[in-house]
């Protein structure tokens, strides 16, 4: 798709037209110039004299009482000093502006006071010969030079919510320039001649609101703003004029010298020196220094015509606030390389690939996923354990699957979490407000946010970034104190974008000053809304969250039901959001706010503050798009954002603007951004939704069982010995195969572990990430494979007992088992099997099964290890598993009349499961058969204490423990209470 834009080509900035203002604020310039330079050495030198001591003092004068004359002259000698660096400020200004060439050197110390003199030399000289090209006039003092640094401030034209271009359409100041097209050199010029044809571009001061930037460079003289990349690979590193570098591609001053590609074009260009006498000399030497540090100056025989680097374009977010500064997001952070290493394999997940390459979305819809398993797993728990919530995937949502493992970086959203909210906790110590985070970029090391404005110093750990408006924090150094554990999220909406060398740009739409518009082609809008609706829906550092879909053609709602709501058209948008908005603006006046951030700071939660964040994949059409213009008008004060998805530029009150592109990339040129856009495609929503729907007991038709959703079993008989065999219920160990190394053997137990944790099979790209989660490469991976195959040997027919199937995934022989396989098979035949019918096979096969229950899973597992065990839900199902061979093995033998055999299983069960009520209540039944009430007494005070052990003391023991107690044993209350 074409990009869109409202600026049209210039080759140059618009001469200007001094009027009668001109000439007046230059005369009112000149008075103050005269009056400062002038005036104020003869003011001091009549009312006060000279300020030093004639004579050297003697020490005793620092003994003398002070007087109110020394204190007078005290201040005379430092009012001079101001007033010698004011003057050595206009001095080297002067020198600058008649010059035209470079920014000025900067005088030491003299920020506010060199500002002041650019200003007044600027206006005086603005009516002189050199006019055209001055820095802002009058309109600008006040405003201070940038950050620490001390670098101008640079930054892309801005744009007012719903309003056009703040630097306007200029219009092409030259007709002929098609004319003075430069054509590439042909391939066998010689590097002299290249040389020779060599042009230059001289930046351009600011005009009002308006700063050259390398972008519109490329637009104006290449015929392709992206192109920019050249120019900076041109002279990246190179000394200019005023000695500084350019070493970000959106940090060009005015006055320093760009190198062009040789198929520059323009009236602005300038070819070598000697042939431009139109240029002043002091220019022309300028460019010649500049030149000799080029390519050509390496190496004149060479062919030294650059190609377009790899380096990212630096990131300036512009929105238009009346009374601040441009907003301005610097270069990318350097990608992080000292942990990362290579993604292991090659091999692809099909649509899936799309979530491999999203860490922060994998990981939240990874967690979400999870806990709507569990759910359904506590839901089901009166059935066979777990059946519907662990029904295995197959096909795109197995790959799904596999991708959201590969993918997720749990690590990272864990950082960011914390970081947000360590921040939110230490401004609430400090009694400051959160300052309004317009962007976040996330490295491997580093975690830098992006202010509206200027906040203050950030506290500790936090510190200044590239300039004031960028906090950092390494991710090392993120700790959140337990006492501010509850700290509410500070920034919920913050939502990923894309990446850019290695860095993850994430946009807080809660915080956008307007709408934020999306254009492309229908199916790439659809992908990259459907990212972030996701996102969105599953995040780890948002706690309250509100998010509205509108023209979703997938239902998202299985991903977070009581996260997002769906509505049918923009008319019934616009009608709900007119009401919110108008009670989230009476909230904020009645609570005297001005920000929702006020609210969202340190542990508050009120719930007016939180987000409410609007995704709109269908087009507005005019009505609906001024509607929505109106709605978004200082959204940003009320947590409200919109993120709307249209076929072309133009939508009216959008604050910024951006463009995928069918390449993937994400582009908002008048911001400064190009990425590498994080996108959802219609067939991995279907995969991940229908993961979710099969995960939730309550939704989906019913359908017959598959056999793929059978657990393993295996051979019980003495036919059916293992040749490899494994426990995983209690400590770990594996018998059958000789021992590994001692440096190999923690690897391949815990590859193995995963191998028979996933019977169904598990790729090879998801066995790397879960035991490297950093990375690791191909080679490692598959060596590493290929150890735990010769580990585990061959079958008798000489097959590996590790393999891989049709789909590439690694599987295991069935002679590789593990207890938990046993465990399940024996509780599969004692209910469903051949003990159904048979009490005295169905007792002893569920006691065989109890007794495999030996405590948690992999206990002894060894700290940092074993990650992986995170995302999957055995730990619930195990618990639940043997509470039902428990429950069934009691129930048997109180129906044989042997209650203490029925306590015995019981007691056996809660050392696994020791949180399932229904245990309790088993237990209670069955010593109350004993007939013996002091053991009954003493159960109830067990009960009692291990509820409060597991945190329940607050809440009490369950209301059906409570109610079976009043039955079986109604003192139990009045012996709790002594």
């Amino acid at each position: 798709m074409a990009r869109n834009t409202t600026r049209t080509p210039r080759p140059g900035l618009p001469r200007h037209r001094r009027t009668a203002g001109d000439f007046g604020k230059a005369f009112l310039a000149f008075v103050a110039l005269a009056a400062l330079l002038a005036g104020v050495p003869a003011a001091l030198a009549h009312f006060v004299g000279w300020p030093l001591p004639h004579s050297v003092p003697s020490a005793d004068v620092f003994q003398r009482e002070i007087t109110a004359d020394v204190f007078i002259k005290a201040l005379t000698a430092l009012v001079w000093l101001a007033w010698a660096q004011f003057a050595a400020c206009v001095l080297v200004e002067v020198k600058a502006e008649i010059s035209g060439v470079g920014m000025p050197p900067r005088v030491p110390g003299a920020g506010p006071s060199q500002l002041l003199a650019r200003q007044l030399v600027a206006a005086v000289l603005l009516v002189g010969a050199t006019a055209a090209s001055l820095t802002p006039g009058l309109s600008q003092l006040g405003r201070t030079l940038d950050g620490g640094n001390h670098h101008p401030a640079v930054a892309a034209a801005e744009r007012t919510p719903g309003g056009g271009q703040e630097a306007g359409d200029r219009a092409d100041g030259a007709p002929g320039a098609a004319a003075d097209r430069a054509r590439p050199a042909p391939a066998d010029a010689t590097a002299e001649e290249l040389h020779k044809g060599t042009k230059f571009y001289r930046v351009h001061p600011p005009e009002g609101r308006h700063h050259d930037s390398l972008w519109e460079i490329a637009e104006r003289h290449l015929d392709d703003g992206r192109r920019y990349k050249e120019i900076y690979e041109l002279n990246k590193d190179r000394v200019q004029p005023d000695g500084e570098k350019l070493t970000e591609a959106s940090l060009i001053r005015p006055g320093w010298i760009m190198e062009m590609p040789a198929d520059a074009h323009g009236g602005e260009l300038v070819e070598m020196p000697d042939e431009a006498p139109r240029v002043p000399e002091e220019v022309r030497q300028e460019i010649r220094d500049y030149d000799r540090t080029g390519p050509h100056a390496e190496d004149r025989q060479a062919d030294d015509q650059q190609q377009p680097g790899q380096q990212q374009p630096a990131q300036d977010i512009n929105a238009d606030r009346p009374v601040e500064a441009p907003v301005q997001l610097p270069a990318e952070p350097a990608p992080d390389t000292s942990t990362a290493a290579p993604a292991a394999g090659s091999e692809s997940f099909g649509p899936g690939e799309a979530l491999v390459s999203a860490p922060l979305l994998a990981a939240g819809l990874l967690a979400a996923l999870g806990r709507r398993r569990r759910t359904s797993l506590w839901q089901a728990a009166a059935t066979v354990a777990g059946r519907r919530a662990g029904t295995v995937p197959a096909g795109d949502a197995a790959d799904a699957r596999d991708a959201l493992l590969v993918g997720a970086d749990p690590e990272a959203v864990r950082d960011l979490d914390r970081g947000l909210r360590s921040l939110s906790a230490a401004l609430s110590a400090e009694s400051r407000e959160l300052p309004a985070v317009y962007a976040a970029w996330l490295t491997g090391t580093e975690l830098q946010l992006q202010l509206a404005q200027p906040s203050g110093e950030p506290p500790a750990p936090w510190r200044r970034g590239t300039g004031p408006l960028m906090w950092s924090v390494p991710r090392s150094a993120i700790r959140l104190p337990a006492d501010d554990a509850d700290t509410a999220a500070p920034y919920p909406g913050l939502v990923s974008l894309g990446t850019s060398g290695g860095s993850r740009l994430l946009l807080n739409l809660e915080a956008v000053p307007g709408l934020v518009s999306l254009t492309g082609s229908a199916a790439d809008r659809a992908a990259v809304l459907a990212s972030v609706a996701a996102e969105l829906a599953t995040n780890g550092w948002s706690d309250r969250l509100t998010l509205t879909l509108v023209g979703f053609g997938q239902d998202f709602r299985a991903l977070a039901p009581a996260r997002i709501r769906r509505l049918d058209d923009i008319d019934a948008l616009v009608d709900t959001m007119r009401v919110e908005t108008r009670q989230r603006r009476a909230a904020l006046s009645t609570a005297g706010h001005d920000s929702v951030l006020t609210g969202q700071s340190g542990r508050a939660r009120h719930a007016q503050w939180a987000p409410h964040l609007v995704i709109v994949a269908a087009e507005p059409d005019e009505a609906g798009a001024a509607a929505l213009a109106e709605l978004a008008a200082g959204s940003d004060r009320l947590g409200i954002g919109y993120l709307v998805g249209t076929g072309g530029a133009g939508l009216p009150g959008a604050a910024w603007e951006l463009e995928v592109t069918p390449a993937g990339r994400l582009l908002a040129p008048l911001l400064g951004l190009e990425l590498d856009a994080q996108r959802l495609p219609q067939a991995q929503v279907e995969a991940v939704v229908e993961l979710f729907s099969a995960a939730d007991a309550d939704r989906g038709p019913e359908r017959d069982p598959d056999p793929a959703d059978s657990p393993f079993m295996v051979d019980i008989t003495e036919a059916g010995r293992p040749a490899v065999y494994a426990r995983l219920v209690g400590s770990y160990e594996v018998m059958g195969p000789a021992a590994p190394e001692d440096e190999r053997s923690p690897l391949l137990h815990e590859a193995l572990a995963m191998l028979l944790l996933h019977r169904e099979g598990v790729h090879p790209r998801v066995l790397a990430s879960g035991l490297w989660p950093r990375g690791v490469t191909t080679e490692v991976r598959d060596a590493l494979i290929s150890r735990l195959r010769d580990w585990l040997g061959t079958e008798p027919d000489g097959a590996p007992r590790l393999r891989a199937d049709a789909a590439g995934r690694l599987i295991l022989a069935p002679s590789v088992v593990s207890d938990l396989d046993v465990l399940r098979t024996l509780h599969h035949e004692a209910t469903e099997g051949k003990g159904a019918g048979r009490p005295a096979v169905r007792e002893r096969l569920l006691a065989d099964a109890l007794g495999l229950a030996r405590g948690p899973l992999l206990a002894d597992r060894p700290a940092g290890r074993y990650g992986w065990l995170e995302h999957e839900i055995i730990d619930a199902q195990l618990p639940l598993l043997v509470a039902d061979v428990a429950l069934a093995l009691s129930a048997h033998r109180l129906e044989a009349g042997r209650p203490e055999g029925a306590v015995e299983a019981v007691n056996a069960a809660l050392v696994t499961a020791p949180a399932d009520e229904r245990l309790w209540n088993q237990l209670l039944r069955a010593v109350h058969a004993t007939g013996d009430m002091v053991l009954l007494a003493e159960t109830a005070g067990s009960l009692v204490a291990r509820n409060t052990a597991l945190g329940g003391a607050a809440r009490g023991l369950p209301p059906r423990t409570e109610a079976l107690l009043d039955e079986l044993l109604p003192t139990w209350r009045g012996a709790q209470a002594n």
